[in-house]
């Protein structure tokens, strides 16, 4: 604090509050997110969600014939909720913001993938129990084409792709406007994309994709707003070995 800020007994400049945007919109997240579950557990076979279910899984659900599951594309989504993806964001994101000099994003970023990917994912799973799309021949219909975990809702992919999503978007400054364009065009193809893979490879139902992207936003917001006074500071510096 300089004397120029205390003279005639003028208070010291407040520091920005954190937005109220990104709580109530975490708030209203949250509520769907609940609301979908609820929906789910009061009949986990067959939630009201089912008929629009089983109509995406009629146009979009294809057997171990096809090649598309194992293409690149398909491939990359898979591998971005799993392992690879985990690594990425616990791991090699948050070194490399060490690395900077921006350790209190890297701890966000932590936080955000052990709230939603771990706790928010697993929890729910665990609680509605939602049976897998299960095989039925003789409507030309299979089961998952990957080896899966008990529990369809919600979708832990999906809730992996939005929290990717939101933190790469809370760590790029507000003046970048450019960059976080391209990274708005860059979320929505990746939350698209995970909607498609896990329903082609019938891993989940069509709403327990769109219930994940939900619940991890949720997440991922409710963070960016906790963390927001650490993230402003880091935005606002230059890297350690840019000479800061």
């Amino acid at each position: 604090m300089t004397a120029a800020s205390v003279r005639e007994g003028q208070a010291p400049p407040a520091s920005p509050s954190r937005p109220r945007a990104l709580l109530w919109t975490a708030v209203a997240l949250f509520v769907v997110f609940v609301l979908l579950g609820v929906g789910v557990l009061a009949s986990p076979p067959s939630p009201w969600t089912q008929g629009l279910d089983d109509a995406w899984r009629a146009l979009l659900g294809v057997g171990p014939e096809s090649a598309l599951p194992a293409g690149p594309v398909a491939q990359l989504f898979q591998n971005l909720g799993a392992l690879p993806g985990f690594a990425l964001m616990m791991v090699v994101l948050p070194l490399a913001l060490v690395t900077i000099g921006r350790w209190r994003s890297a701890l966000f970023v932590i936080a955000v993938q052990l709230a939603g990917p771990g706790l928010l994912s697993q929890l729910t799973k665990n609680l509605v129990d939602r049976p897998r799309p299960a095989a039925d021949e003789a409507a030309g219909l299979f089961g998952p084409l990957v080896m899966v975990d008990h529990g369809s809702f919600p979708s832990g992919h999906a809730v992996s792709t939005a929290t990717v999503i939101v933190t790469v978007f809370a760590l790029i400054p507000a003046s970048a406007v450019w960059m976080r364009r391209v990274w708005t065009v860059v979320g929505v193809l990746l939350a698209i994309g995970i909607v498609w893979q896990r329903t082609l490879i019938n891993a989940h139902w069509f709403s327990d994709t769109l219930a994940g992207l939900i619940g991890g936003a949720a997440v991922a917001l409710l963070l960016w707003w906790a963390f927001e006074p650490w993230l402003r500071r880091d935005r606002a510096r230059k890297a350690t070995f840019l000479g800061r």
